[in-house]
């Protein structure tokens, strides 16, 4: 049963979630809310990208070349192949982790590395660029903090460190998940090392938007879009933290564009967001019926479901993940960093989900790789009304 507190928290939660509700529809028609028009900027650069074709890389190709940067790709040509051909300057084949040559004699105003995780990449790239490149701009993770049950983690608060057993230039990139965080710290200091007073480290969040094949966001746009009761994790008025890709793409070519050097949590929205409120959000720009269900953490944890990977976007905000969603991105914000809207990411990705083969598209419902496949969905809903009934009958 909700006490009076609990039901005044939901009810105020849920009632500012609807409040979003006509910004968040709307948004894509109100000229206010939208992004400003992109402009040419003041000089032109000469930008590499490491990457470029995979999910960050093609917002950042667009937006440099929109403000009139040249642009060049390095990468194994694997990724889709030939998507900015005839529109970039140059795109060279190679791998970060063996074959670097062919960045041999190449000179650069900015490098945008989007793809490294290991020390040894960025060494291997730095064997050909590390006295031709004028500002290295490296993409890592807030992963890299220790101790996620901080709230208001910042750029300065303790980071991962690597087991001492664990070597990090001959570890098995295939068994490397379990120690990503630490991996970023030691590739963020290689590029310190090797590029040094002229490095940025940007630490995003949960990066979310259209061309994620990981589901981790557009699993709730898919979900939603579907209709039907939908599982909700906890409470309405727990935290939610995600980038827009768009978003962090712009602002790591403005933060070249500036010679803005140092390290920065790139983290959205500007202002607190609730899980109820980023439902309701995605629901608003969808058009068919349906309706939340809200069901405790402990009951979700009895059904042995995962936040995260079950529920994606949501992290418990307690005990060691009670920071994970409320970290600090002031120091971005106060250097450009802008956010769209609620409105628009759901509504492009959730466009993008629906230009997926329908194989993919039906992936993504059965949870194949993040989110809750919808007939387990519907087991632990009706195993959450049948405790439901049965506390009330007590």
């Amino acid at each position: 049963m909700t006490d009076r507190r609990a039901f005044l928290r939901t009810g105020a939660a849920i009632g500012g979630a609807l409040g979003l509700m006509p910004r968040a529809l709307f948004g894509e028609r109100d000229p206010f809310l939208l992004p400003p028009p992109v402009t040419k900027a003041p000089a032109s650069l000469n930008i590499l990208i490491l990457g470029g074709t995979g999910f960050t890389g093609p917002e950042q190709v667009e937006y440099a070349l929109a403000r009139g940067h040249r642009v060049t790709l390095f990468n194994r040509n694997k990724t889709r192949p030939g998507l900015f051909k005839g529109r970039v300057a140059e795109e060279l084949i190679g791998d970060l982790n063996t074959d670097t040559s062919a960045l041999a004699g190449k000179s650069y105003d900015v490098v945008l590395d989007n793809p490294t995780t290991f020390p040894a990449w960025v060494r291997n790239a730095a064997r050909q660029l590390s006295g031709n490149v004028a500002h290295y701009i490296f993409q890592s993770t807030t992963s890299v903090y220790s101790d996620q049950s901080i709230i208001g983690l910042d750029e300065n608060s303790p980071v991962a460190q690597l087991p001492a057993e664990v070597d990090p230039y001959t570890l098995d990139p295939q068994h490397a998940a379990r120690h990503y965080g630490a991996l970023k710290v030691l590739a963020e200091r290689e590029v310190a090392k090797q590029y040094a007073g002229r490095w940025t480290v940007v630490r995003p969040c949960l990066i979310v938007g259209p061309l994620d094949r990981t589901d981790r966001f557009t699993y709730w746009p898919a979900r939603i879009d579907a209709g039907g009761e939908i599982l909700a994790p906890d409470k309405p008025d727990d935290p939610c933290q995600f980038i827009d890709v768009r978003d962090l793409a712009e602002f790591s070519v403005r933060l070249a564009e500036a010679r803005a050097f140092g390290t920065y949590n790139v983290i959205g929205p500007e202002k607190p967001l609730t899980i109820a409120e980023m439902l309701y959000g995605v629901k608003s720009v969808t058009a068919t019926p349906g309706r939340f269900t809200w069901v405790p953490w402990e009951f979700l944890q009895e059904q042995k479901l995962r936040p995260w990977r079950d529920l994606p976007v949501w992290q418990p905000p307690y005990g060691r993940t009670a920071g994970y969603q409320r970290r600090s991105a002031a120091k971005a914000i106060a250097a450009g960093l802008t956010f769209r809207t609620l409105a628009d990411t759901a509504k492009t990705t959730l466009d993008w989900h629906r230009t997926r083969p329908t194989a993919e598209q039906e992936a993504t419902l059965r949870g194949a790789v993040n989110g809750l496949d919808m007939k387990r969905e519907a087991e632990v809903l009706a195993a959450w009304r049948a405790k439901s009934k049965g506390d009330k009958t007590r």
